[in-house]
């Protein structure tokens, strides 16, 4: 009963416009491709958000590096290797970053919620992009952008497909 009291009230209060971005549902999905070799380490990955068009930063979603050094000691070394994302969030940024640094994954596909991050939640409705950038010591890089419209006003789908790196990339959102 109070819910729909409230879905009454709120637009009233000029605060439906809210409910949408609160509500809604953004995932990302990522594949990190088996890479065989003597000296194939697990890939450092960023995720963040940047205004299309300008591609000003709009926040982190996910830094994905080798946390189990003993107190982090070297374990920052090759996220400078992520150039674009060290060029406009990394190199300012203290580590671990709460709530977005995590380590390493192996190979294989993981899923982030976007709409659970920080950078999401604090977003003005516009239209963005979600990078993903993969550096692998040793290894390649790669960086690919998906369009995203926050908040969603449909169901919508976007995927790119990395060359070496990087596996198939998917963003799903809903409102």
């Amino acid at each position: 009963m109070k819910t729909h009291l409230w879905s009454a009230i709120l637009p009233v209060l000029g605060l439906g416009s809210a409910l949408p971005a609160q509500a809604a549902e953004a995932q990302l999905d990522i594949t990190l491709p088996d890479i065989q070799g003597a000296r194939v380490k697990r890939p450092y990955v960023a995720v963040w958000l940047e205004k299309a068009g300008s591609r000003e930063f709009a926040g982190n979603i996910a830094v994905w590096y080798d946390m189990r050094k003993p107190n982090n000691v070297g374990a920052t070394k090759w996220l400078p290797d992520m150039r674009s994302w060290w060029k406009v969030s990394g190199s300012t940024a203290s580590f671990p970053i709460d709530g977005v640094s995590g380590a390493t994954r192996p190979a294989g596909d993981h899923q982030i919620n976007l709409a659970a991050s920080e950078a999401l939640k604090k977003l003005v409705p516009g239209s963005y992009e979600v990078v993903v950038e993969v550096a692998r010591e040793h290894g390649g890089h790669e960086l690919l952008r998906l369009p995203m419209q926050w908040p969603p006003r449909s169901a919508t789908k976007a995927e790119a497909k990395g060359d070496e790196e990087i596996g198939l990339v998917r963003l799903s959102t809903k409102p």
